[in-house]
């Protein structure tokens, strides 16, 4: 992790909602999105110093993380960013906050680049003058278009149709890489067609917008489903108006059939692998990840680095700089099929970034299972959800299994949910954790049915702790 940061604290700015909006026409909806997994800005680096959110955490959880991975004075600032606001946008009209990032001294990561951010974080030029740019905020690779080179080349390559191009070019070159055939359609009337094309044919389909986030925009589409729909044009009226892109499904099960492969590109252009984990992927939803010795066999793990490291080069030779990862299909024979970019930080780098701050105090490389979205049986205000992590954890040290909150914003949400990253010597442990952690969110909601509480009301304030008091009271 030296080449990320130079071995530095860091400053960590929660615009994952700002990122994802800019590629969605700026959706308030979005951005709501996106509030919740902020948190993960808390894992940024192995180091934060200054955290910056868009929404309101507890104490409890940074003083936790802090124990556990040692972290030294994190200032956090929550609640910058109302639910539909930017996160950049709210940092311009807080200017003392803004001046103490700058001051600091310390690298400022952000989940991903916007022209927001690019120039707001930018340092001001040397130089003073009459010339574009002089005492303001814009940096000095911003062109006529306002965009920096490393942000065009994210908005080029976060295409899916623009990364396809990319994948098809290289391929040749790598034994094991196979890449799924992908068209572009304009209308739903091309998609309909196409899609009853494949149908007639057996052929199960993948339909994507071309720009998406964790799975969001895909959609798989099987011959059943289509007839299930009445035919490829009713199913074709509930996609997107516009161009989607339509690809080649790639058949493959077995427990490493999604790979995902980590990877930077420091100032200097050169590309720096971190690692590859396996993806627990639902439908076509990112939930989490594990990476770690062993989470995936070293053949096709090393067919991913060696085709992500050339996307890597390719990037940097058109002036990408920074985190991206390159995700893969497994098919039944083994071979790896490319299937986007991410330019910017990702759910797995959290894995990564935790795995390298444990081995630092520990020594040696932990497995580590990201899990972003667990459900809760019931709805937690801050103190009830705390004091849930607290014995859950505790029953997770006795597996000797580290426990960490990542997710800790959206358990007061309708559908509730946690994220948790888990930290273990071996996969066993690993999964007798998660199973545990699974376990105790489910019996939430039977906790307060017993006492006759509404799980998902607002009554549903009262802590697990008293639960279990009143319980054994009346027994």
């Amino acid at each position: 992790m030296t080449a990320w940061t130079g071995g530095a604290p860091a400053v960590h700015i929660g615009n994952v909602g700002d990122f994802n909006a800019q590629f969605a026409g700026g959706s308030p909806a979005v951005r709501r999105a996106g509030g919740h997994y902020a948190c993960l800005a808390a894992f940024y680096s192995p180091d934060p110093r200054i955290l910056v959110l868009p929404r309101q955490v507890d104490d409890f959880w940074v003083r936790e993380l802090s124990r556990v991975l040692e972290w030294q004075d994190v200032a956090v600032y929550g609640a910058v960013a109302g639910e539909d606001g930017g996160v950049a946008e709210a940092l311009r009209s807080r200017p003392a906050l803004l001046e103490r990032i700058r001051r600091s001294g310390l690298p400022v990561i952000t989940w991903g680049r916007t022209p927001e951010s690019e120039r707001l974080l930018a340092p001001p030029e040397p130089t003073a003058g009459a010339g574009p740019g002089s005492g303001s905020d814009a940096g000095p690779d911003v062109g006529p278009d306002g965009l920096g080179q490393a942000l065009r080349v994210t908005r080029r390559y976060e295409s899916k149709a623009a990364a396809h191009r990319l994948f098809c070019s290289l391929a040749p070159a790598h034994p094991g890489i196979v890449v799924p055939a992908q068209e572009r359609v304009t209308s739903r009337r091309e998609a309909a067609r196409a899609l009853a094309a494949r149908a007639a044919a057996g052929a199960t389909a993948v339909v994507k917008a071309e720009y998406g986030v964790g799975g969001y925009g895909t959609t798989v589409v099987t011959p059943g489903r289509i007839a299930e729909a009445g035919g490829a044009r009713a199913l074709a009226k509930r996609l997107a108006r516009g161009a989607v892109l339509i690809e080649e499904y790639v058949h493959g099960s077995g427990p490493f059939r999604n790979l995902t492969f980590d990877a930077l590109v420091d100032d200097g252009g050169a590309v720096h692998s971190v690692g590859v984990g396996v993806m627990d992927i639902d439908g076509t939803s990112y939930q989490g990840v594990t990476v770690g010795p062993g989470a995936v066999p070293d053949a096709p793990a090393g067919v991913a680095e060696r085709f992500a490291a050339a996307v890597g080069r390719a990037l940097a030779a058109e002036g990408y700089r920074g985190w991206y990862d390159v995700d893969f299909v497994m098919d039944r024979a083994g071979r790896l099929a490319p299937v986007e970019i991410n330019l910017r930080l990702t759910g797995p780098a959290v894995a990564f970034m935790i795995q390298a701050r444990l081995a630092r105090l520990q020594g040696g490389r932990p497995l580590v299972r990201a899990l972003d979205r667990l459900p809760l049986g019931s709805r937690l205000p801050a103190a009830a959800l705390a004091d849930h992590l607290r014995e859950v954890s505790r029953q997770c040290r006795s597996l000797g299994v580290t426990l960490l909150p990542t997710v800790v914003t959206a358990a007061f949400e309708p559908d509730p949910y946690v994220g948790v990253a888990l930290a273990a010597r071996t996969p066993g442990a690993l999964d007798a954790a998660e199973a545990v952690v699974r376990s105790a969110n489910e019996a939430l909601g039977r906790m307060f049915l017993d006492t006759g509480v509404s799980a998902s009301g607002p009554s549903s304030g009262a802590s697990p702790r008293r639960t279990r008091r009143a319980r054994r009271r009346r027994s």
